[in-house]
């Protein structure tokens, strides 16, 4: 017996980290095992609930089609009743002989059989009661009443609001076991609103239940509750004409907040409840899933109970197997790797401790070293790219502004002008001075406004006074610094493509500072342009025109390669009324 309790302690000890680390595993995988479960039955419960609701959503939108289409029918049906002459004409006649009478009930009659038809497909009835003793029963089975009855009812009184259609539930000793909801509207004259009769549109409470009753099943009824409270229509037929100030609170605040469902109390017990909002019938649509018999009868706890058993002991015997093969080389291993600072890819970790630790750190060490050779190319790789996109949006822009000015000598020329031509040329060698003799990305708001005097000066002297240029810069602006040629491809744009329809006009230049922002305005007042989705203008499509938007939208993304996409180039164009290009850059210091 001591021998075995000597034995016992032996191995105990040899294997200390191991009992340690399968004991505390043990306790972690029943505690969190147990808590998975109960969390699993929670989740299963609150998901399936929530994917009935889903469905009970769309099933609402059917009902509430359905009900909506019953509406719409009613109010066309009314629309139809109060626009036709013949029944207007005869309910405002007075009694007169009985062959006179008899034909104006006949052609009543013909019309009103006429109207029907489009209540029919919901086995409803139409009465119409005139002023005088006219009254029109298209279905008297259905609901047999005669002119004093329906005169005497409490709907004809509200019925005769203006413009009004009304729904009323209603018992009535005339149909038993039933109840009748009854659409009601006076028929009034437009201009003098002077009421000549009143339609009745009735359907039982059966009948609206069709409606719905295909949807709904133990523990998942309908309602129908009007602003009074009173339950006009229900999937239990006991509630029908029970009132439930309560409930109604319930489906207007949850309406009103625009929530898919809400849980709440009704009468005892959880339901979940969904409302709609009929606006033709000024009613609620209710929705109340019984929580309990739900998921009573769809969810089997006993087998997620079995489930989660199964996998704890599934999951012990992993653990067994693993742990047996962890040793503290691993924790030594474990503890190296979270030594390493982030992004420090120059530490490595020790190769020691068992085969596996040998192999992990190794792996590890190797992904270490290739990781840092990526970063280091794609580092090199993007600063090479950049350099690229900048150098060639720099050559796609000169060699636009190059040929337009050009072409603007050449034209002077041949009009044999030598002084302008001169002055014109001597403006011409300063731009290009001034523009390929500078190497530097950024030259100063000074430099860059006397390069487009010199542009501008070029361009009015082929094209004279009709096109004026103003400039506007604030004078904390001229030694900031921004990039060469910023301006010219917009000024380009104005010159060339503005006036084309517009024979005269003018172009302002505006730079000026606002906080840590540099904003430069190019603005003209001629023929506009049409914006694209990416709000630059679309191609010229002829091969005369110099300009087509390549330049403006290198402009842009040069911007953005020098300083971020919250810069740039934003265009606005109307045609007709001009053009306004807005240019944000950084306030850049001019260094000394």
């Amino acid at each position: 017996m001591r021998r075995m309790i000597a034995k016992g302690k032996d191995i105990m000890i040899k294997n200390g980290l191991f009992i340690k680390l399968f004991s505390v595993t043990l306790i972690s995988i029943i505690l969190v095992s147990t808590l998975i479960t109960l969390s699993t039955i929670r989740v299963s419960t609150n998901l399936f609930l929530e994917t009935f609701s889903i469905t009970n959503s769309k099933i609402i939108q059917q009902i509430t089609s359905q009900f909506n289409h019953f509406s719409a029918t009613v109010a066309t049906t009314v629309n139809q009743i109060e626009n036709n002459g013949v029944i207007k004409r005869v309910l405002n006649e007075e009694e007169d002989d009985s062959v006179t009478l008899a034909g104006s009930y006949y052609q009543v009659n013909q019309e009103l059989e006429r109207i029907y038809t489009n209540l029919q497909t919901f086995d409803a009835n139409l009465v119409v009661s005139g002023r005088n003793q006219h009254l029109y029963n298209m279905n008297y089975i259905y609901w047999p009443v005669s002119k004093s009855y329906i005169e005497s009812l409490s709907l004809t009184e509200k019925a005769h609001a203006p413009h009004a259609l009304t729904y009323h539930a209603m018992e009535t000793d005339v149909i038993e076991n039933d109840r009748v909801i009854v659409a009601a509207k006076a028929l009034t004259e437009r201009l003098s609103d002077y009421i000549y009769g009143t339609v009745y549109i009735s359907i039982r409470e059966s009948q609206l239940r069709e409606f719905y009753q295909g949807y709904t099943s133990e523990g998942n009824d309908v309602i129908l509750i009007d602003q009074t409270g009173q339950i006009v229509s229900s999937s239990q037929t006991r509630l029908v004409g029970t009132e439930d100030p309560g409930l109604l609170d319930i489906a207007e605040s949850t309406y009103l907040s625009d929530q898919e469902h809400t849980e709440v109390e009704w009468r005892t017990r959880d339901y979940l409840l969904l409302t709609e909002y009929l606006p033709g019938f000024d009613m609620y649509l209710v929705n109340l899933i019984d929580r309990q018999l739900v998921v009573r009868s769809l969810i089997n706890t006993g087998e997620i109970l079995l489930i989660s058993v199964i996998i704890i002991l599934f999951a012990l015997g992993m653990v067994w197997f693993v742990t047996r093969r962890i040793t503290k080389s691993l924790t030594r291993l474990v503890k190296q790797i979270s030594k390493i600072a982030k992004y420090n890819f120059s530490e490595r970790v020790a190769e020691e401790g068992g085969y596996e630790s040998k192999q992990i750190a190794k792996a590890f060490n190797h992904t270490l070293d290739e990781l840092e050779t990526y970063v280091a190319i794609v580092i090199e790789s993007q600063k090479r790219q950049r350099n690229a996109e900048l150098e060639s949006l720099q050559h796609q822009i000169n060699p636009h502004f190059l040929y337009n000015t050009l072409t603007t000598v050449k034209f002077m020329v041949m009009q044999g002008d030598p002084e302008h031509a001169m002055s014109t040329i001597h403006a011409l060698i300063t731009l290009l001075q001034s523009t390929l003799g500078e190497v530097s990305e950024t030259i100063t708001v000074e430099q860059e406004l006397e390069n487009t005097k010199n542009y501008a000066t070029i361009n009015q002297a082929r094209y004279g006074e009709r096109i004026k240029v103003n400039y506007f810069i604030g004078p904390d602006c001229l030694s900031l610094q921004l990039p060469k040629l910023v301006l010219q491809p917009f000024i380009e744009n104005a010159f060339f493509h503005a006036f084309n329809k517009k024979k005269d006009g003018f172009i302002q230049i505006l730079i000026r500072r606002h906080g840590k922002f540099l904003y430069g305005e190019v603005v003209d007042d001629g023929d506009g342009m049409v914006i694209n989705k990416d709000k630059f203008p679309t191609k010229y499509k002829k091969k005369s025109q110099l300009f087509s938007g390549i330049g403006m939208r290198n402009v842009h993304e040069r911007i953005q390669l020098l300083y971020g996409d919250q810069y740039g180039v934003e265009v606005s164009s109307e045609l007709t009324k001009g053009t306004k290009v807005t240019i944000k850059l950084p306030v850049i210091e001019k260094s000394k």
